[in-house]
């Protein structure tokens, strides 16, 4: 298994868990950063952010990741959603899970992201 299907498998493990903002536990609740972490394995994210931002700091990426075109399985976006407001899914064989705040839960959507799609990372390995 390469290291993107690792991401998207353990993103995909995170479906179904309830949303929570600044989640970071499935058994408790997720949001889109606590997705991405638990996919990642808690790699440098931010653990006390806005939950609004039209900025995404650099020192935020995180570690062990290298910037890409976001194609790939695994890959982690970084889409906006509004003027103010960031967004962070997994790209997976199907589409992409992220966390709906709309829907209360985690979730797989297929397809493409509906969203424009700011930056890209990929676990490096």
């Amino acid at each position: 298994m390469t290291a993107g299907e690792q991401v998207a498998a353990a993103a995909l493990a995170t479906v179904g868990s309830r949303f929570r903002a600044q989640g970071r536990d499935p058994a408790l609740g997720l949001d889109c950063v606590g997705v991405v972490a638990v996919a990642l394995g808690e790699r440098g994210l931010p653990r006390d952010y806005p939950l609004r931002s039209a900025t995404w700091r650099v020192e935020q990426v995180p570690g062990g990741m290298v910037a890409c075109d976001g194609d790939a399985i695994g890959d982690v976006l970084l889409c906006r959603v509004t003027a103010v407001q960031l967004h962070l899914v997994v790209r997976t064989a199907g589409g992409f899970v992220h966390a709906d705040a709309g829907l209360r839960r985690v979730v797989e959507r297929p397809g493409k992201v509906p969203w424009p799609v700011v930056a890209a990372w990929r676990k490096e390995g």
